[in-house]
């Protein structure tokens, strides 16, 4: 009887290890993020331009100083498990944000890496759900990407991402109607750069659209 009670206790400790297992697993490390290396570059690279004085073209030292403060935001929140973005629209317009499908099974047989969700004024993407970024329209032009607040505009379906850890808001301006983003080092691309559905549609268009993008309940 000894005998099968050391078993059955060997037994069992086995089974709960084999159940433990995956909790002593290392975390996916953060340095090996995508974002995360793309933070991290901008960042030294803009450090080392305020340590050297070094004049970025049409920025100034303040504004210098104020894509550093959001980079070492959003430095940590990678850091720290953050790996999600939020998307909150301003523009007065819906908007097409790119986020997760909620669904395993719908999402192992998508086509595309993100779904193309419609998120309307004044509303934001709900927490944890990571909001990659949003379309811009073929109509719309942009700003705040680039040196002296120019506007771009663009002659291809273009999209705009952002690092994980980040807060998004999408605003228009009053006095030209162009985009403007509160992200420093958000990324432009094209259809042929990334697993995502960028289409050639207007404003117009995606206003008829029925907002689906979960939200953040106020």
């Amino acid at each position: 009887m000894k005998i099968w009670k050391s078993l059955l206790i060997v037994l069992m400790i086995f089974v709960n290890l084999a159940f433990a297992q995956p909790s002593f697993a290392d975390r996916p490390k953060f340095s090996k993020n995508p974002d995360y290396v793309e933070v991290t570059k901008a960042l030294k690279q803009l450090t080392q331009a305020k340590k050297a004085r070094t004049q970025l073209a049409g920025v100034t030292p303040e504004e210098i100083q104020k894509k550093i403060d959001e980079l070492e935001f959003q430095k940590y929140a990678l850091e720290t498990g953050i790996n999600w973005g939020q998307c909150e629209n301003q523009t007065g317009n819906t908007i097409a944000v790119y986020g997760k499908t909620a669904n395993e099974e719908e999402e192992e047989d998508a086509t595309y890496e993100n779904g193309l969700y419609f998120l309307a004024d004044g509303q934001s993407t709900q927490n944890s759900w990571d909001c990659d970024g949003f379309y811009l329209p073929n109509d719309a032009k942009l700003a705040a990407l680039i040196p002296d607040g120019q506007i771009q505009e663009f002659t291809q379906p273009v999209a705009v991402k952002i690092p994980d850890g980040s807060k998004l808001t999408i605003k228009t301006n009053p006095e030209n109607a162009a985009i403007e983003i509160n992200i420093p080092n958000a990324e432009i691309v094209k259809a042929n750069e990334v697993n995502w559905f960028i289409p050639n549609v207007s404003q117009a268009l995606i206003d008829t659209r029925v907002p689906n993008a979960p939200i953040e309940k106020s």
